[in-house]
């Protein structure tokens, strides 16, 4: 199941979606692991904090793509086909704001995906 957020980006109200898809088109488009990509960016902004923004060039590159392609799975008629481009819809905004969000959002669908296969295991018990 699906879960959608909004999430305000720079004074825009962007919607966010996290679902079973994402790791996949995270795959197709980036040739990453998003699970990896999302564990080495919390440790990352764990470490750091907004005053230093002592993030490196890697872990922003991550966020955008993380953001984008939850922001592009969530309205795929209006984000554009290229990250870049969906990124020059905003000035500047801060990823310690963002970051948390998109993070507590995955965490739901992560949860959700675990509690079905709790459900099936108990359906399908002998």
């Amino acid at each position: 199941m699906a879960i959608k957020k909004t999430i305000t980006v720079d004074g825009i109200e962007v919607p966010f979606k996290a679902s079973a898809a994402v790791p996949r088109l995270y795959r197709i488009k980036f040739r990453r692991d998003i699970y990896k990509d999302f564990a080495a960016l919390q440790t990352s902004v764990q470490e750091g904090d907004e005053e230093s923004s002592a993030l490196d060039i890697e872990s922003l590159e991550v966020f955008e793509n993380i953001a984008y392609i939850m922001a592009k799975h969530a309205d795929p008629e209006n984000v554009p086909d290229n990250p870049d481009e969906w990124l020059e819809a905003f000035n500047t905004f801060s990823i310690y704001e963002v970051l948390p969000q998109l993070i507590e959002l995955w965490g739901l669908n992560v949860e959700t995906q675990a509690e079905s296969k709790k459900n099936i295991e108990k359906l399908t018990a002998r």
